[in-house]
């Protein structure tokens, strides 16, 4: 061993030790600051299925490739970070002996042609990331990029990083060929080979070399080390962690983002006849009542900003982005992380003046009183889970929001104002416009058929599920009267509940007021359960999304629940409808986010348009999974909306550079807000709002 391999391997050994020691006790802060949160015993079981589901969402990357360039760069960085870590331990011979390496598969011609390969690939990848993430940095003074609030230099560090690894590699291999001592042929090798024709023959800069490789991943372990924070290089430990406890693995993928996480309590489910405010937790008032997995999503988030590129909010200038949401909460949990770790000391007088202050800062709360998160933040989300659907680690944002809305409605009485009027409505009326429940049945009186009663006697095959927009909205009853003469014409054997019927409690769950849903979906679950239904169609997305995955949560079993557009679907395909007479103009269709995004029923009201008109769909820019919402979902529909351009506006914008004459929907609140944002824009007489049940009806019975 001459003098440089003595220098290169005592620097290797001490940076690798002081590394080790750092990364050691990063984890095991990690790991206590999760452990913090709450129980969450649905989290485990389902242990195969689970597997399963993280392996092809990192192995097959089935998130990230939805970004195509994006994901497939990606693809091949975690792949070389992967495999060529064991190259990073070959390093550590190299340092020794410069014609070493790793024993056994060292001198595979198979083996070096496999990292050779990812070598290329994944330095071509990183590469792509980096110009991706320059050409997306945010502009200066401000900007609206995804990059906008992300810590950059952590980017760039970690890049940069895997760049200088990457070509130490190669540069390693170069001074062995160059040396004769390169254990693979050309052809396995083919890269190190042409750059071993131009370095010199230099056993102690291949010494220095493996050194400065090893130097540098023991840098960037150091610097992860003392940053707890910083997600973007930390993500690629914890994104198998977070995506394997997913909540509801056994959900088919593909399937839609399903059910709120109900409201619990130290893990159990919380039963509000038993619940005592003073001893059970109502939603989250402190980031440590979070379960251990919120706090998982939060040390886990990569700063990539594809929740917040996708945010309706966020895109019509709003405070809240899901990326910042998160990121704040992660720094808050960290920063509070000494005084959640002190242990019992009632004076604190073991807790830093950072950590103390920290604690003592509201969850909730607006600048004078340094909240964590803003008011406005909270309440601009419409829960249309465009963020869930593009996160690639699967950080589960509407579930926090909800949760710390649940708080603030259920124990502060914190909300806004226009809402409590729905509220009242719903405890009072059943319905959150306040109109009288015996109207419920009025638009059925314009129908030349009669429709029959479910009443636990009269028999039929699917309950028709109204909704309270179409009983007592106007436009939204032309949908009704729409669907009914459909089903009517196509020989469906339905009933409907009439007066029977309540509000799902869709905008309780989503506003925050848990209370008030389960006591509405008890009572449309005994409804139902008396009335011997089996299959309900539904012609409001939130209503199909609450009863399909949420009542099953309360006790409603075995029924089957379609949206109209779906059952229309079938029997058009069956032939029982038979469109005659095609829509003319240009149509574009409006993806329903409860329908699409939370369900994935992208391919019927699709198939319905196609068959109903002329000229077939002309897609908007942003559509089925990347829809951009209308802004009435998580209760918004009752809300003012006062900061930035409308939501609504925004969409019609989208909607009207397409050139048509008519915008399908599929959602009653998407109508309103639809034909709002049309009327907003002086394209009323141009421009016509309509149902795709109601394009359907007037091709099959054109000129009635």
């Amino acid at each position: 061993m001459g003098t440089v391999q003595i220098v290169t391997s005592a620097v290797a050994a001490v940076i690798t030790a002081v590394a080790v020691v750092l990364a050691v006790r990063a984890v095991w802060r990690m790991v206590a600051v999760i452990r913090v949160g709450q129980p969450d015993p649905s989290r485990f079981g389902n242990w195969p299925v689970r597997l399963g589901r993280m392996l092809s969402e990192t192995v097959g990357h089935t998130r990230m490739l939805k970004w195509s360039v994006v994901g497939a760069a990606h693809w091949f960085v975690m792949v070389a970070f992967i495999v060529l870590s064991l190259l990073v331990l070959e390093a550590y011979f190299e340092v020794v002996d410069p014609d070493a390496g790793l024993p056994v598969i060292g001198g595979w011609a198979v083996y070096g042609l496999a990292t050779e390969v990812i070598g290329v690939f994944g330095l071509a990848g990183i590469l792509v990331l980096i110009g991706i993430r320059l050409a997306n940095r945010p502009t200066r003074p401000a900007g609206r990029s995804r990059f906008t609030g992300s810590t950059m230099w952590q980017g760039y560090f970690v890049e940069w990083v895997i760049v200088a690894v990457l070509l130490c590699g190669f540069l390693i291999r170069g001074f062995k060929a160059a040396d004769g001592h390169l254990e693979w042929p050309t052809w396995a090798a083919p890269v190190s080979h042409g750059l071993g024709d131009l370095l010199p023959a230099s056993p102690a800069g291949l010494s220095t070399v493996a050194m400065v490789k090893i130097v540098v991943s023991m840098t960037w372990l150091i610097v992860i080390a003392t940053h707890l924070t910083m997600g973007v290089a930390w993500h690629r430990f914890a994104a198998f962690f977070n995506i394997f406890f997913k909540r509801d693995p056994s959900r088919p993928a593909g399937s839609g983002l399903g059910a709120l996480r109900p409201m619990t309590s130290n893990g159990k489910l919380l039963d509000f006849e038993e619940a005592d405010p003073d001893k059970d937790q109502f939603g989250v008032a402190a980031v440590e009542q979070f379960t251990w997995k919120g706090l998982l999503d939060f040390t886990t988030c990569t700063e990539c900003g594809r929740c917040q590129s996708q945010c309706p909010a966020w895109n019509t200038g709003k405070p809240l982005s899901p990326k910042l949401l998160v990121l704040s909460l992660r720094d808050h949990a960290y920063a509070k992380a000494p005084y959640l770790l002190a242990g019992p000391n009632p004076d604190h007088s073991n807790v830093d003046a950072l950590a103390l202050a920290e604690a003592q800062r509201p969850l909730i709360g607006g600048p004078d009183e340094q909240g964590v998160i803003d008011p406005d933040v909270l309440w601009s989300c419409t829960t249309c889970g465009a963020c869930v659907e593009q996160c690639p680690v699967d950080i589960e944002h509407v579930d926090h929001i909800v949760d710390m809305r649940r708080y603030q409605v259920l124990i502060e009485s914190s909300f806004p104002s226009e809402a409590g009027v729905m509220l009242r409505n719903l405890e009072n009326k059943g319905n959150p416009w306040g109109a009288p429940p015996n109207t419920r049945e009025d638009w059925t009186k314009s129908l030349d058929f009669e429709i029959k009663r479910a009443d636990g006697d009269t028999e039929f095959e699917y309950l028709y599920w109204v909704g309270c927009a179409a009983a007592f909205e106007d436009r939204a009853k032309k949908t009704a009267r729409a669907v009914a003469t459909l089903l009517h014409e196509a020989g469906v054997d339905f009933a409907i509940l009439g007066e029977g019927e309540t509000c799902t409690g869709d905008p309780a769950r989503r506003i925050g007021n848990e209370f008030l849903f389960q006591m509405l979906a008890q009572q449309n679950v005994e409804t139902l359960t008396e009335a011997k239904v089996t299959k309900i169609v539904a012609s409001c997305p939130h209503c199909f999304n609450t009863l399909a995955n949420e009542y099953p949560q309360l006790g409603l079993k075995n029924v089957q629940v379609v949206h109209h557009t779906q059952l229309l679907a079938d029997l058009v395909a069956a032939g029982k409808l038979t469109p005659v007479q095609p829509l003319d103009g240009t149509v574009t269709y409006h993806d329903p986010c409860y329908l699409g995004r939370h369900n994935r029923v992208f391919t019927p009201p699709r198939e319905l348009l196609t068959n109903a008109t002329a000229s077939g769909i002309t897609e908007m820019p942003r559509n089925t999974e990347r829809s951009f919402c209308c802004g009435a979902g998580g209760a918004r529909m009752w809300m003012e909306e006062r900061i930035g351009k409308r939501i609504n506006t925004e969409r019609v914008d989208e909607a009207l550079d397409t050139g048509a004459t008519t915008i399908a929907v599929g959602c009653p609140f998407c109508h309103t807000m639809i034909n709002d944002g049309v009327t907003g824009r002086g394209a009323s007489e141009k421009v016509e709002v309509v149902d795709v049940a109601t394009v359907l009806l007037r091709s099959v019975k054109a000129g009635a």
